[in-house]
């Protein structure tokens, strides 16, 4: 069936539907641009925000590394702190042994004497029964080595009776070319009450060449 609209309309109302077409077309096309765009801020957006999170991530690994390296140094200096302390306590220790020792030698020292001598003998009950002596021997630089022998003898009482015992085993042996320095300890009953403790020395022949007491 024909239409009864005339030519000139017709065109019209086909270039009217060709103008809506072109600018709907338009239209889309303008919207697909933004769309991409917008694809393309958020894809760089990403990316940024990617970036920051890898230089936080390594600001913090640094961080860390700067953290645990302070956590083990401090630990280093504690433990170099106590490994001084113990050295101080320990050099404190041996100085007071020295100085003890100082003032042992300095009452032994020669006065002038010839021949044989004792000198400074030192008598301590450390526990119950046990005596521990020191002494030193010194020796005229003029003369030969000695060779001899030393006893000890504790003296007291024991029972409330006089009692007295001499170094168990018997004299020991004794070389001194210029200085010897005597110690020792000597066991005892501990019920004995001990006055005296006397060191001797004697030659070869059994001749007492210098002796020295002290009194406990």
């Amino acid at each position: 069936m024909r239409s009864h609209l005339p030519w000139p309309l017709r065109w019209a109302m086909g270039a009217v539907m060709l103008g809506f077409s072109a600018a709907l077309a338009l239209w889309a096309f303008e919207l697909g641009k933004e769309i991409a765009g917008l694809d393309r801020g958020a894809e760089e957006e990403l990316l940024r925000l990617r970036s920051d999170v890898s230089q936080l991530q390594a600001k913090y690994l640094e961080a860390k590394h700067v953290s645990d390296t302070a956590d083990s140094l401090l630990k280093s200096e504690k433990a170099a702190q106590e490994r001084l302390a113990q050295q101080l306590r320990q050099l404190e220790s041996d100085n007071q042994s020295l100085q003890a020792d100082l003032g042992f030698f300095q009452r032994l020292l020669p006065t002038g004497g010839e021949g044989l001598q004792l000198r400074g003998l030192q008598a301590d009950q450390k526990m119950a029964g046990q005596i521990r002596y020191q002494i030193l021997v010194l020796q005229d630089a003029k003369g030969e080595e000695f060779n001899g022998r030393y006893e000890v003898v504790l003296s007291g009482q024991l029972d409330a009776k006089n009692w007295s015992m001499l170094l168990p085993g018997g004299p020991r042996g004794l070389q001194v070319k210029q200085v010897a320095r005597v110690e020792g300890t000597i066991d005892h009953p501990p019920a004995a009450v001990i006055k005296t403790l006397q060191v001797r020395i004697m030659d070869t022949q059994g001749a007492t060449r210098a002796t020295q007491t002290v009194r406990l």
